[in-house]
């Protein structure tokens, strides 16, 4: 039996895995258990910022992990208040949680909104706008915010209160809007929706619509945040501030920590006894996020994002001029994607049997995250390997 039939007789079948049982990873690659060697444009779903055993990173994870690595939430620790510190002034906001996922941030997120409006108003009917072709996770709360029917078929009753309007159309967001209405949440790019990205002046309205009408404005930067886009948040491009932002992924660069961070009077609506988590912003995630934030500084990777970037934009518009069957080019910095008029499914196994991983973003889209440290000759080397695909099929 090998590790696919071993992996379906202990796991709930939650997962179409592939045939790939990795082992270990160096940089930019991945080898499995049979030695073969992979140039990794996934970074485990855009995780792995700076690619496999970045030295600095072992380094510093190694170290926290003699000292302690739990200690419950009811006594601090220096490493994840120096965590704490370094994200607020890095992203511009006042106040963080510290959760263990993305999907755990935008429910820390939905439930400081709808305390904010329960403080204002002392109601419980408030209302959230979110968009179609959106995702925020699979809990029952977050999953109810994502704008995708096929993710929540099966799971209801879900919780109500939830509006979906159209991505860059503000007069679908106004419709949308009433006295009962507290948050509207946003993926500045949406990832599992495809890779499309807010016009800024559709985002600039959105901010002015909050402002206005005193409704919380979240950005979920789970995937598009920490760098990936070129910038540390992908808001910063915006020129704008949002009052609660998520964030996960590459905010641990491989172990598991997200938060959720807030701005002015919102930030202060939670009080003890309100939300909590028993490992949230432990020591060894506050060394992790502590440490990504080093690297980033140090390194200076998220400008070099934006520089390699630009070289992965200009590769992947060639190809899209090249070939008819690719549609458009979409996404900001190191978050990609190529739209087919095709399934690509068949695209990915090819790849995989090439030595390359990349992944897709619903049926036509192929989406790339490829690790911070990549540079053009790994960019030469996916075009490379894609276009020997596509001429075969």
């Amino acid at each position: 039996m090998n590790y696919l039939e071993q992996s379906k007789e202990v796991f709930l079948h939650a997962y179409g895995r592939y045939d790939i049982t990795m082992d270990h990873g160096k940089g930019v690659y991945l080898y499995d258990v049979n030695g073969k060697k992979y140039l990794d444009f996934y970074s485990g779903i855009g995780v792995n910022s700076f690619g496999h055993a970045y030295p600095l990173y072992v380094e510093k994870m190694q170290e926290q992990l003699t000292k302690v690595m739990h200690v419950s939430n009811y006594f601090n620790t220096v490493v994840s208040i120096d965590a704490a510190k370094v994200v607020c002034e890095t992203i511009g906001m006042d106040k963080i949680f510290f959760t263990n996922s993305g999907t755990e941030a935008t429910e820390g997120a939905l439930k400081l909104a709808r305390k904010y409006y329960y403080l204002k108003h002392q109601k419980t009917d408030s209302e959230i706008i979110s968009f179609h072709q959106s995702f925020h996770g699979r809990s029952t709360g977050a999953l109810r915010l994502t704008g995708n029917e096929g993710y929540q078929k099966a799971f209801g009753p879900l919780i109500d209160g939830v509006h979906h309007a159209i991505l860059n159309d503000i007069e679908s967001v106004k419709t949308l809007i009433n006295e009962r209405t507290c948050a509207i949440i946003l993926e500045p790019v949406q990832g599992e929706g495809g890779l499309t990205v807010c016009k800024k002046e559709f985002i600039l309205e959105l901010r002015q619509l909050c402002t206005d009408h005193d409704i919380v404005f979240i950005f979920d930067e789970v995937q598009s945040g920490m760098g990936r886009t070129g910038t540390i948040m992908t808001y910063k491009q915006f020129d704008i501030t949002p009052d609660i932002v998520c964030m996960a992924k590459g905010l641990g660069a491989g172990f598991p920590v997200g938060a959720f961070a807030a701005n002015g009077a919102i930030a202060d609506a939670l009080q003890p006894g309100d939300h909590g988590t028993t490992y949230g912003g432990n020591p060894m995630a506050g060394m992790a996020v502590k440490t990504v934030f080093e690297i980033l500084e140090k390194e200076n990777l998220v400008e070099h994002v934006a520089l390699i970037g630009k070289y992965l934009e200009q590769e992947l518009n060639k190809l899209v001029e090249k070939y008819d069957c690719i549609v458009e080019r979409r996404g900001l910095g190191l978050m990609q994607g190529l739209v087919f008029d095709h399934p690509v499914g068949d695209y990915i196994k090819k790849a995989q049997a090439k030595g390359l991983i990349f992944v897709s973003a619903g049926a036509n889209v192929i989406r790339l995250l490829p690790p911070f440290i990549i540079e053009e000759a790994h960019v030469d080397q996916f075009v490379s390997i894609l276009e020997e695909i596509m001429k075969e099929a």
